[in-house]
């Protein structure tokens, strides 16, 4: 199934390159999540952006479904071809908010330390 939700990412990334929708913001296919059965495939993926943006992107991408699903039909061959389900990584958004937490109590322990001390 890693092979088979491993190729769908990959065709579903390079189908979505393909589309000329001004709305797809900086865009990432993290992943795929294709049923035992393949009839159905959760596409995870991040855009950096304002909410505003991630909308959009989303919304291009789900009108956008039936157009990457022939693309699926089309590069694979899997005896079904999965309905897709876009879903935003929420481990990007997760990796971004530790980090920006990682960076606030450095700059906090850096403050405090340059504080506390007088060379003088």
């Amino acid at each position: 199934m890693r092979k088979v939700d491993e190729l769908v990412r990959e065709v579903v990334a390079e189908a979505v390159t393909e589309l000329k929708d001004p709305r797809i913001g900086f865009l990432t296919i993290t992943g795929a999540k294709t049923s035992p059965d393949l009839r159905y495939a959760i596409v995870f993926y991040s855009v950096l952006g304002t909410e505003e943006e991630k909308e959009e992107t989303a919304v291009a991408l789900e009108r956008a479904t039936s157009r990457i699903q022939r693309a699926i039909a089309t590069e694979t061959r899997l005896r079904y071809t999965p309905k897709l389900e876009f879903r935003v990584d929420p481990a990007i958004d997760e990796g971004i908010r530790i980090s920006q937490i990682i960076k606030e109590m450095h700059e906090s322990e850096l403050e405090s330390d340059d504080g506390g001390h007088d060379d003088e």
